[in-house]
């Protein structure tokens, strides 16, 4: 099941979230998640974990049909005052997806890795109900950030108390474990910190710096591959007529 948040966690991460520096580095991951997915206007997605909203929000924007699916009630609750009748919520655990095979034309997990019990079954019940691409954001285990926030977590209660980080090599193996060898695409963000600056911001941008493995958000899109069963045709069979004269 995870970490499921309640009432004082849910409105920390969104005091968390609405600060100016996190807001500027929500806009680089949100914008790295669009040039990854590749998402075909008025097309479905699933934002497995979608917390207060933020993420449905700009999958919205990008002209998609929304689903947003999360255990916490107190989470749920401000997502929809956030997003009110544009999206359908759920209300649902990552490892136990209450949809139906490839239901989806895209998911994402943005940050819902790091909550769960069993990240292992989270992603092959995202891959069951997709169709297309699957979009994972997770907090990256060897950037000098992410190294930061589990040391603050130390000393002191965060929302990271609860959380486990990933490296792109360690999601990589994960997914080639559970699915095979499919087409898979990372980059990260956040390199930087994230003061103003026109520098700041096209080095941010950059393919060649977004391609190195220690930013502090890595995002990483599996592209699944239509696997098909096959199983031999049921055939009737009549017996010959052992005296030889002719059946039918």
């Amino acid at each position: 099941m995870g970490h499921v948040f309640d009432f004082t966690e849910a409105k920390s991460y969104e005091r968390w979230f609405n600060s100016p520096r996190n807001k500027l580095a929500f806009e680089l991951e949100t914008q790295l998640m669009k040039d990854l997915l590749q998402p075909m206007r008025g097309e479905s997605v699933l934002d497995i974990g979608c917390g207060t909203g933020a993420c449905l929000s700009a999958l919205h924007e990008m002209g998609l049909q929304v689903t947003g699916l999360d255990p916490s009630t107190y989470m749920l609750d401000m997502a929809l005052e956030k997003m009110g009748n544009r999206v359908e919520l759920y209300r649902g655990f990552a490892e136990d997806l209450p949809f139906d095979d490839n239901s989806f034309n895209y998911s994402c997990l943005f940050t819902t890795l790091e909550f769960v019990n069993d990240p292992a079954q989270a992603l092959r019940e995202a891959f069951r109900v997709t169709k297309d691409r699957v979009f994972i954001g997770v907090f990256n285990r060897y950037a000098i950030k992410g190294i930061q926030r589990r040391v603050k977590g130390i000393f002191s209660p965060t929302i990271f108390n609860h959380a486990q980080f990933f490296s792109v090599w360690e999601l990589k193996q994960m997914i080639r474990t559970i699915i095979g060898q499919v087409p898979v695409s990372w980059r990260t963000v956040c390199q930087l910190p994230i003061p103003s600056g026109k520098l700041v911001t096209n080095l941010e941008h950059s393919k060649i710096v977004q391609r190195c493995p220690f930013g502090a958000f890595a995002g990483m899109v599996v592209v699944l591959v239509p696997r098909f069963k096959t199983r031999p045709l049921a055939a009737p069979y009549q017996a010959k007529d052992p005296t030889g004269a002719a059946t039918g």
